[in-house]
C-alpha cells in the first residue's frame, strides 16, 4: 500500500512523467521512452540531460518516463521490465508494445534514430 501511495504522489508531483503502461486509447504520444536508472548512478546522471532534451524537443510525440529503481517506488518497475543493469532504456510504441531496448549510456543522436523508427520528427 505504501508503494502504491508513493507512486501516485510521484505521478502528480512530476511534470511530463507518467506510469509506464500506455493504454491503446491514448494517442497523444507516438513513443513512450522509459529510463530505468537511479539518481545516484553516474551513467544515469549523464542520461538526465538526454532525457530533458527529448522532453523539450518532442513534447507531443514522446512521453519521457523515469523510474529510480533503487527506491522502493521504482523497484517494481525494474522487475516488470526485467532490468538487471542500469541505466536501461525501454521504448514502447503508441500501443504500449516494446519495440527497442538499450542498456547503458545512450547518446542522444543514437536515441533519436530509435525515435525515428516510429516516425517521430521535430
Amino acid at each position: 500500500m505504501k508503494i502504491l501511495f508513493i507512486s501516485i504522489v510521484m505521478f502528480f508531483m512530476t511534470s511530463n512523467l507518467s506510469f509506464a503502461q500506455t493504454s491503446k486509447t491514448e494517442t497523444t504520444h507516438k513513443v513512450s521512452f522509459i529510463e530505468l536508472g537511479s539518481v545516484r548512478c553516474i551513467p544515469c546522471q549523464k542520461m538526465e540531460t538526454v532525457l530533458e532534451d527529448i522532453r523539450k524537443e518532442y513534447p507531443k510525440d514522446v512521453k519521457v518516463i523515469f523510474y529510480d529503481v533503487w527506491t522502493d517506488a521504482g523497484k517494481p518497475y525494474a522487475k516488470q521490465y526485467g532490468v538487471s543493469s542500469i541505466p536501461t532504456q525501454v521504448f514502447l510504441d503508441e500501443n504500449g508494445v516494446e519495440y527497442f531496448r538499450h542498456v547503458g549510456y545512450f547518446p542522444k543522436e543514437e536515441l533519436v534514430k530509435v525515435l525515428k523508427q516510429k516516425k517521430v520528427n521535430k
